[in-house]
């Protein structure tokens, strides 16, 4: 009987052993940065301040304490990966944005005179893919003549653009008459009307994987502010890839003013 206890009690002192604290250590993000390029496109080199403050945030929400752990879980964890994507890719726009380029691109639809399919890669959080939607109603061109595909490497922006609710400063190129007409005002937010939304479909898709050009054909592409983020190679590459997925070639994409500069 006394041998009982005595073993309890050395098992017992064993399994008390202080667990091991791993040191924080938030210096090294080049390891981190090139992972979130081959995924995503995205280039920090010349941001390396921006991306270990971003990336120390990240870390410290989540008690990880190195970013050694966070680039090994992440290659581990899928909700983690993809928990990372969302909060690098991160960015705010608004209705009618450039929008001489709108005006445009509605002039040329007008003059189809057949039904076309339309992308918006990315698409953020939806004001982009739904200001398309709003300027060809406007311009008396049924829904019944036009399709929108929408996609996103971001859940969250996806989920934001599905639930399109959005703030005084996201319709603020909007006239109030264009805000009546195709917003519901609750609780000082813009709620987008259901048969607008339903205009639109949304997909989580990455640019550069096959599954997107699976999407197939479109007679237009706006893709605009997503190639500022890109290197000079990374940036061509996508440009080469959104052409490659209009219908007619000798048609262009339309990009953000910046984006190829």
């Amino acid at each position: 009987m006394f041998s009982f206890f005595k073993k309890n009690k050395k098992d017992v002192q064993t399994t008390n052993k202080p667990a091991v604290v791993e040191i924080e250590d938030y210096s090294d993000v080049a390891p981190i940065g090139k992972y979130i390029k081959e995924q995503t496109g995205i280039n920090f080199d010349r941001q390396q301040g921006i991306l270990k403050s971003k990336m120390t945030s990240f870390c410290k929400i989540r008690d990880i304490r190195s970013f050694q752990t966070c680039l090994r879980r992440v290659l581990a964890e899928s909700e983690l990966k993809q928990d990372l994507i969302n909060y690098i890719t991160t960015n705010e726009t608004y209705f009618y944005r450039e929008l001489r380029q709108i005006h445009d691109f509605v002039d040329h639809v007008k003059q189809e005179h057949k039904k076309v399919d339309i992308l918006c890669a990315p698409c953020a959080s939806g004001e982009e893919p739904y200001s398309l939607a709003i300027a060809l109603l406007e311009a008396n061109v049924s829904y019944h003549e036009f399709t929108i595909t929408a996609i996103d490497i971001s859940t969250e922006a996806l989920e934001l653009a599905k639930r399109a609710i959005y703030k005084e400063r996201n319709v603020k190129n909007l006239s109030d008459d264009l805000k009546s007409k195709y917003f519901d005002f609750k609780e000082n937010n813009y709620v987008l009307k259901e048969q607008i939304k339903n205009l639109v479909t949304f997909a989580q898709i990455n640019v550069f994987e096959k599954e997107f050009q699976e999407l197939g054909k479109f007679d237009y592409v706006f893709s605009r502010n997503m190639l500022i983020y890109f290197d000079k190679e990374t940036k061509l590459k996508a440009k080469e890839i959104l052409e490659s997925m209009l219908k007619d070639k000798e048609k262009a994409v339309y990009f953000g003013h910046a984006d190829l500069y």
